[in-house]
């Protein structure tokens, strides 16, 4: 593994942080504030290719992979308008689809996710079934009349469900005798029976979250991705983007956060020299940026096994990704903030505004604990705990 970029890669980081640069942080909480959308930016950052960037070439993609979809997102993120849906359509839905779907699903929906025109919300996640996955109770069953599927659920914080036009589902198919036999389905968002409604959140954000409900809703037979038997690759083909990506938006976010930090430390004179020659100012600063750097380097080493194929090495390099790269962005908004002194609570200067953002990858879309089990388990040879 190379972890200098190619010359493709660099134009393409360029590239994504001039686009994103145009819009910034101010844009991001002025669309948080009127109730707004970043369709401005996702329409700009789709008609350049860039969230197609991992879509296979033969769908109108870019043919690259997980690497470049990461730089994407990072950079995205380090103009201060990170885009979280990248994580949940280019990242999770479309590689569930070009890895597991139909010939049909795949010419229905790779073409769109490829120009940014399609956006799909992912629901795993059950108010009763937290970090375990195996007491998912969201339900599909044949409609005894034979008319396709018929689903029955609730699902609990699923991002973006009032801006996109269906949402990837992770059931379990009836009659699966007890045991964890997902099946993902394909459901727009206008189907009868499903309705959702927002959760207030702490954070802002344009990206908002939901609770969907599935009450006996109608779906057709190819509403089913790959078929009956390809539900848990299907599921585990997503996950790992997920992380990965999750990883690469936190490092942006950090990487924002330290350039306002250093900037304010360089600019702001209190005594006699800035206050950015103080130690007490510096140090913070500069720990910072060491682990923003380690994290960025864990999360293209995830990406490169990813695009590898090496899953077993790709599902381990995720899990530390995601860890180190949330650890790393509170770490650095909270040495931002710090610098600010009480500007940094200021929403004039774009830092505290962060706080949240980068408080929520420590807990989503895996929780810090549940990477720290896997890795005790898996890695270290340790009894399982849980």
């Amino acid at each position: 593994m190379d972890l200098r970029e190619t010359d493709e890669q660099q134009l393409l980081r360029r590239s994504v942080a001039s686009m994103a640069s145009k819009y910034g942080h101010d844009y991001l909480l002025e669309k948080a504030r009127t109730g707004g959308k970043t369709t401005e930016l996702w329409k700009e950052a789709g008609d350049n290719g860039y969230l197609g960037v991992a879509v296979p070439a033969e769908y109108g993609g870019g043919g690259a992979g997980m690497v470049e979809l990461s730089i994407v997102a990072e950079e995205i993120a380090a103009a201060g308008c990170p885009l979280l849906l990248i994580v949940v359509s280019p990242a999770i839905a479309a590689t569930v689809i070009a890895t597991s779907g139909t010939t049909d699903q795949k010419e229905r929906w790779l073409p769109r996710f490829a120009d940014g025109s399609a956006k799909v919300s992912f629901a795993i996640t059950e108010p009763d079934a937290g970090s375990n996955s195996h007491n998912i109770t969201t339900t599909a069953r044949r409609d005894p009349d034979g008319r396709g599927w018929r689903l029955s659920g609730t699902k609990y914080y699923i991002s973006g469900v009032d801006e996109t036009e269906a949402t990837l589902v992770v059931a379990r198919l009836e009659g699966a005798g007890g045991t964890l036999r997902p099946a993902m389905f394909i459901v727009p968002t206008d189907t009868p029976g499903m309705t959702y409604q927002p959760i207030e959140m702490a954070i802002h954000s344009p990206e908002k979250q939901f609770t969907v409900y599935f009450d006996d809703a109608l779906l057709p037979d190819d509403a089913l991705v790959g078929g009956e038997e390809a539900g848990m690759a299907a599921l585990f083909a997503g996950l790992n983007p997920e992380r990965i990506t999750v990883a690469a938006y936190s490092n942006g976010l950090a990487r924002y956060a330290l350039r306002k930090g250093t900037d304010y430390a360089r600019d702001r004179t209190v005594w006699t020299t800035p206050i950015g020659a103080h130690q007490a100012i510096a140090h913070p600063l500069a720990r910072a940026h060491i682990e923003v750097e380690l994290a960025r380097m864990a999360t293209t080493r995830a990406a490169w096994f990813y695009d590898a194929g090496d899953m077993a090495a790709a599902a381990e390099a995720a899990n530390i990704a995601k860890y180190a790269a949330a650890e790393a962005a509170i770490g650095a908004v909270d040495a931002a903030v710090q610098a600010h002194g009480g500007n940094g609570m200021s929403v004039e200067y774009g830092v505290g505004t962060l706080v949240g953002a980068v408080r929520t990858a420590r807990i989503a879309p895996v929780s810090r604990e549940m990477i720290l089990n896997f890795v005790a388990q898996h890695t270290l040879g340790l009894p399982r705990s849980y």
